[in-house]
This record gives C-alpha cells, sequence and structure tokens, in this order.
C-alpha cells in the first residue's frame, strides 16, 4: 500500500486549464478517467514486483513538501476511525452543473406547495451569486446552462439524465418559448455565503401570484442528505441505459448489501455491458 501511494503521488497532475473546455470533456477526463487509469497503474506496477519508497507523506521532497507546504498534517488522523469524510461527500440529486441544483430544487419545491402547468408562467427570476451566475450563464451545453434547465424543468416538471445532456433540445420550439421566461441575477448580496450556494427563485404566473423559494442547503448535501430511495432512483436513471434495467437492479441490490460481499470480484460481471 505504501508503494501504491508512491507511485499514485508520483502521477500526480492536472492543471485548471480544462475550465476553458466548454464541453467539460477535459473535466471528466481530469477529474475521473486520469485518477482512475493512475490509480489501476499504480496497483498494478506494485502487484508486478515493483518496489519504491517507503513514506512518500514525509522525509526529503515528500507529496506535502511539493504540493501543499503549508497542509496542516495533523488532520490527516483527526477523528480517524470516527468520522469518515465518505459519509460528508455531496451527491448531486440533479445531473447537472453545481450552481443550478439550487434553483432546480427552488422549482420543485414551489410546484410541490403550489402546483402550475408551464403555461402558467410568466417569469422565472433566479437568483445566484455573481461566480457561480457567471458559470451557468446561457452555457453552449445544456446540463451547465441555467435558463435552458430552468426551461426543461418546467416543462418536464423533473429533470432525467438524458433531458439533461439532450443538446437537441436546447434549439427546441417547445423549451426555447420557456427559456425567455428565465431570468439570471447576479446577486451580489448572495456571495456572502460562498462557498455555501444559496439560491433564491421568484416564478411569477400569468394571474399576478408570486411564489418565492430560497434555498440554503442543496438536496443532496451533508446539510441536506438525499434518502437512499433518492440516490437509488438516480443510480437507476444513470444505469439502465447502460447496463439493462434488470443488471442495474442486481447492481444497487448487492451494492444496498455491500457488507456481505465476501468476494469484490463477483461485482464485475454486474458492471460489465452485454
Amino acid at each position: 500500500m505504501r508503494w501504491a501511494l508512491d507511485y499514485t503521488a508520483q502521477q500526480s497532475s492536472g492543471t485548471r486549464a480544462w475550465q476553458r473546455d466548454t464541453d467539460h470533456i477535459e473535466k471528466a477526463f481530469v477529474y475521473g478517467g486520469m485518477t482512475a487509469r493512475n490509480g489501476v497503474t499504480s496497483a498494478l506496477v506494485v502487484r508486478t514486483g515493483w518496489n519504491g519508497v517507503d513514506n512518500i507523506f514525509s522525509g526529503a521532497d515528500n507529496f506535502f513538501q511539493t504540493y501543499a507546504p503549508k497542509a496542516q498534517l495533523e488532520r490527516l488522523v483527526e477523528k480517524l476511525g470516527e468520522r469518515y469524510e465518505i459519509a460528508l461527500i455531496d451527491i448531486k440529486k440533479w445531473t447537472v452543473g453545481s450552481p443550478i441544483q439550487g434553483p432546480l430544487d427552488a422549482v420543485e419545491a414551489i410546484r410541490n406547495k403550489r402546483p402550475f402547468e408551464n403555461d402558467q408562467v410568466q417569469r422565472v427570476n433566479v437568483h445566484l451569486a455573481p461566480k457561480d451566475a457567471a458559470t451557468v450563464d446561457n452555457r453552449e451545453i445544456p446540463d451547465i446552462c441555467l435558463q435552458h434547465m430552468v426551461a426543461v424543468m418546467l416543462l418536464d416538471k423533473t429533470v432525467s439524465f438524458h433531458a439533461a445532456h439532450d443538446k437537441s433540445r436546447m434549439q427546441d420550439p417547445a423549451v426555447l418559448r420557456q427559456r425567455v421566461k428565465v431570468n439570471l441575477m447576479h446577486d451580489e448580496e448572495l456571495a456572502k455565503f460562498l462557498p455555501v450556494r444559496v439560491a433564491v427563485v421568484e416564478i411569477e404566473l400569468t394571474d399576478g401570484t408570486r411564489l418565492l423559494e430560497r434555498v440554503s442547503a442543496v438536496r443532496g448535501t451533508p446539510r441536506n442528505p438525499m434518502t437512499r430511495v433518492e440516490v437509488v432512483e438516480k443510480a437507476r436513471d444513470l444505469m439502465a441505459p447502460i447496463l439493462g434495467s434488470d443488471k442495474s437492479e442486481r447492481l444497487i441490490e448487492t451494492v444496498c448489501a455491500i457488507e456481505s460481499v465476501t468476494d469484490v470480484r463477483s461485482l464485475r460481471p454486474l458492471l460489465q455491458r452485454g
């Protein structure tokens, strides 16, 4: 394990230039593909007999001296065995850019309190901190374009993975009719809450009714976690089109009872297509 960590540290790389890729393909490589590839490479070379540095996190030219010379190293073992960071992560409810999560939560909450149809909507004002607003303001691809995603939400009453990644709908006349109703406000007052993303959505109906919702804890964050049912629903939406319904259900059931899995290799057939 020490050597695996050593080889992984040697492969640490990447720059923030990926942000200039408007299709987010490079982002997927930096955050997922490259890290998975490098981790597997580290495990394989050590398995074949390579040795390495035993203490990549200490000693001369260690990982932290290279990447984080002011790191608070004591936090690495703080509450070890008591606090599990994996349980404190965000799980996006919606498969869209992070600044759009709160606005979609707000539209859903408003509709749950006061049902309405899209043809009853006169205008939708969405307030976000300027930095977040700039990230999702009229972007080129659907899942990080706030105006488009709110329009889809008005029409579909939800946002599926397919809907969030269907670029052709960005030219759909029905969606465009809803999109012109969406007004994104760069709200300086909300900047003071960052890094917590706060969203305020006001929906004005054609009869003059104004419906307001403020989201201070996005669904799926540790302060407002999703239920297991919601997590399973999202997993099913993502996996079923690729693995098929039956295999997806078996995989979900297996993962939900992962403590009873005696051989992790038994998961492999459930993760393969065909």
